[in-house]
């Protein structure tokens, strides 16, 4: 039985993960985490969601024995949860986007100590787009132009998303671009599209769960590679198939490509 901690359980995805987790028989959820503050810290979490008592109250701190804790927070109490697991020696799968590139080499410092996986999204349809982004990359040449678009809620902070990202890096590499020529949004007289250039645009909506679409153009065609999630659900069976890779597993930063054996 892995024992689960759930940083930001009362969150959109905190929630829906905490829901797969309870009907996982080879999990047991431990902790439930959230900001010190919050309104309901106390409250057993079963109650918090419509079940019976699950003797797990909502806390702030984690004081349970725990092998990994899933966080998909805030980049700020991703920091907060990688000192504790760090002293603790404590597993993580970390779906949170946004962190700074300070944040960033912390995160990558603390897998010289503890498994760590981390991924700009977590689902499975996601990371094969990942991959056929990189193969298509590298089969057309720049001649193509080469547009990243994604859309998600309005509650969303940061911009453009981790997948998008994600993305880049994958036509990045695909290309073997060095000095990438990124563009974030147009506005005003911009002038002739350059060679090469990769644009980026970010919509913010509704309750968009979470669309990405690459688009490659020439003249006279084009090809679209498309994800859609319809639910969270996705990013939160991915997050438990993490918890599942990364138990056991020794110091390292991992990514879900490590967790859903995708090679090249």
């Amino acid at each position: 039985m892995i024992r689960v901690a759930i940083n930001g359980v009362c969150g959109r995805m905190g929630g829906v993960i905490l829901s797969l987790a309870l009907e996982d028989k080879e999990i047991k959820v431990v902790a439930a985490l959230e900001h010190h503050g919050h309104p309901q810290l106390g409250a057993d979490i079963g109650a918090l969601t419509g079940r019976a008592g699950l003797g797990v109250p909502l806390s702030h701190a984690l004081t349970a024995e725990t092998d990994v804790l899933i966080d998909f927070t805030e980049p700020e109490a991703t920091m907060t949860a990688l000192e504790t697991c760090q002293d603790k020696n404590i597993a993580m799968v970390v779906g949170t986007t946004g962190h700074s590139t300070e944040q960033r080499a912390a995160i990558e410092d603390a897998a010289d100590k503890i498994p760590i996986v981390l991924a700009p999204n977590m689902s499975v349809g996601v990371n094969v787009l990942f991959e056929l982004v990189r193969h298509a990359a590298a089969m057309l040449d720049d001649g193509y132009d080469v547009e990243i678009i994604e859309a998600h809620h309005r509650f969303k902070k940061d911009a453009p998303s981790g997948t998008a990202k994600g993305l880049l890096e994958s036509i990045i590499e695909g290309r073997e671009i060095e000095n990438p020529q990124v563009i974030y949004g147009r506005e005003g007289l911009t002038g002739e599209r350059k060679r090469g250039e990769i644009g980026i645009h970010a919509v913010r909506a509704g309750d968009i769960v979470g669309d990405h679409t690459v688009l490659f153009a020439t003249n006279g065609e084009r090809i679209e590679l498309t994800h859609r999630a319809h639910s969270r659900q996705c990013f939160a069976r991915g997050a438990i198939q993490a918890v599942k890779f990364i138990f056991g597993k020794p110091p390292g930063l991992y990514t879900m490509s490590d967790v859903l054996g995708i090679k090249d």
